[in-house]
């Protein structure tokens, strides 16, 4: 079936990207099949993420389905575009249906798009990962393709304005080789292995980034390990406890009203 929407959308994305003047590297995109389903494995510490994640697997011509909140899907502007892009609802409420739809995806030969730690790590380090992604690739029967994005951060991230001007920011997009799911095996020793190899990923990515804060006050987009002043992984964890509580506040508010 053609596809009427996605490819004009990435050329409207890398038209906005050049005149942001973004720099990307874009590393291990041979790691990308060029046929099958596979689960690409993303961290996340911007908005944009997906969208540049996306780029890294189209040398090899394909597409990614990215699997993201339902509420984008009710939005009248990126409602039809996420749908036309075949893209994946997820309702925390109602998380069954959202696997079954990336299982037919990947069974169907697509490569679907998720987030292990399923919202913006504000430390900027790896947090804990959810076990769906090692689970999605076993029951489908692909591997599973770690990879990094950095530098979107500086972009668009939680608790920070956002930055659309012409920064030049570099913006590294790295695959790393695929991990196998064999039958059998233990899902949480997969996810165990998927995060350490995105660990090593991460960190290598962040050593060879080209560029170093302008000043003190730029520091901020620098994980507390490398000397700066995002907020240490375990201060992070409290941030995400905390706002939990909040939105789980605020829901029983709206459901006794």
């Amino acid at each position: 079936m053609a596809e009427l929407v996605y490819p004009p959308v990435i050329a409207f994305g890398r038209t906005v990207f050049r005149i942001w003047g973004l720099r990307f590297d874009l590393q291990g995109t041979d790691n990308v099949p060029t046929s099958g389903g596979a689960v690409m494995a993303i961290n996340h510490v911007g908005y944009l993420d997906f969208t540049f994640a996306g780029l890294a697997a189209l040398p090899s011509k394909r597409l990614v389905r990215f699997m993201a909140k339902e509420s984008v899907f009710r939005h009248r502007v990126s409602g039809p575009l996420m749908r036309g892009m075949k893209h994946i609802p997820v309702d925390r409420d109602a998380g069954a249906a959202s696997f079954r739809a990336a299982l037919t995806a990947l069974k169907a030969g697509e490569i679907v798009g998720v987030f292990p730690e399923a919202t913006i790590s504000q430390s900027f380090e790896l947090k804990d990962f959810k076990s769906g992604t090692v689970r999605m690739a076993r029951s489908a029967k692909v591997p599973i393709l770690p990879t990094i994005v950095w530098g979107s951060q500086r972009i668009w991230t939680k608790g920070r304005k956002r930055d659309f001007g012409r920064n030049k920011f570099p913006l590294t997009v790295a695959v790393d080789e695929p991990i196998e799911v064999p039958k059998g095996v233990d899902p949480e020793d997969v996810n165990d292995e998927l995060r350490r190899r995105m660990t090593a990923l991460l960190h290598r990515v962040q050593e060879a980034y080209p560029d170093k804060p302008r000043d003190e006050d730029d520091r901020w987009w620098l994980p507390a390990r490398l000397g700066g002043t995002a907020p240490t992984p375990e201060v992070a964890a409290r941030l995400d406890e905390e706002e939990a509580t909040e939105r789980a506040r605020k829901r029983a508010a709206r459901l006794a009203d």
